[in-house]
């Protein structure tokens, strides 16, 4: 089997405020070598490092804000955070939980640190991932998948080096509980010090991780907490070694090779649907959400 190569590690941006609750590195499509097309299906990624939270009655977020046309990954790595949409779906994840909204056709969502965590503070971190959706979805059903942490798919590897824990596809026939529109790979390598796994994926597929916490050698090639790490297309293998207890995001998953057209809060295939969007929106199209 061909070795996937490491293509480039990426140091992360400089923050941006996501409303007032998330200070966020927008890797996906902020940095040059990280175009929606260079990473397709994957056309966001904020990383919010670990940061401090001061304790507040006042929980602090993103209020309400439209989407349509793809799917927001959140995962939460740290802290808690509360989720509400227009159609319904809302709950609070933890550590280690992910909430998987499908935007398609429209929805209003918003995003805030959840209440009782809030008036403690402490360490806060997560990832928020957006999935492209295949232009047959992009008007469908709106949906909310709560995935805890507990429901998600486990593999031990050998001489206890810790474990993959699988939220969309699979890892070595353990399969990840997420509903996904398209082929995407999504998991957490939790090793242990000098804990070993490896990875296999389509050659073609568009494939990279972040490390969470702690170092890791990739193919051999050492990244630290806070890395982006992107694979070159060829290949199908790497390998994730970790000097010292790490924990490492991958995703991997196939393009869809249709046109993006995106602006602001909605990703769709031509500038057309971009217009119509916000027209929708603006009519009230998206339906109705609390402040």
């Amino acid at each position: 089997m061909k070795t996937k190569n490491i293509q480039f590690i990426l140091d992360p941006p400089k923050t941006h405020w996501v409303g007032n609750g998330f200070k966020v590195h927008n890797f996906i499509p902020g940095m040059p070598e990280l175009s929606m097309q260079a990473m397709d299906p994957f056309v966001l990624l904020d990383y919010n490092a670990p940061m401090h939270v001061s304790p507040s009655d006042t929980p602090k977020g993103v209020g309400p804000h439209p989407h349509r046309g793809f799917e927001t990954v959140t995962i939460a790595y740290k802290g808690r955070v509360e989720h509400h949409d227009s159609n319904g779906g809302g709950g609070i994840i933890g550590e280690g939980d992910v909430q998987w909204m499908t935007a398609a056709g429209g929805i209003l969502h918003k995003e805030f640190h959840e209440k009782e965590w809030s008036k403690q503070g402490g360490t806060f971190q997560m990832v928020q991932l957006w999935t492209n959706l295949p232009a047959k979805d992009k008007m469908g059903q709106p949906n909310y998948q709560a995935i805890p942490r507990s429901t998600m798919g486990r593999f031990e590897l050998p001489d206890q080096g810790g474990y993959i824990e699988i939220i969309a596809g699979e890892y070595n026939g353990v399969k990840g509980p997420a509903t996904v529109h398209s082929p995407i790979y999504l998991m957490n390598a939790r090793l242990n010090e000098s804990g070993k796994a490896e990875f296999t994926f389509p050659t073609g597929y568009h494939t990279a991780m972040i490390v969470i916490e702690g170092r890791v050698k990739v193919n051999g090639e050492a990244a630290s907490a806070d890395q982006f790490v992107k694979f070159e297309d060829g290949g199908e293998s790497f390998t994730l070694e970790a000097p010292e207890n790490a924990v490492a995001l991958i995703m991997s998953g196939q393009p869809l090779h249709e046109p993006i057209a995106a602006y602001g809060p909605f990703v769709m295939n031509t500038r057309r649907e971009i217009v119509q969007a916000f027209d929708d929106f603006n009519q009230g199209k998206f339906g109705y959400l609390e402040e």
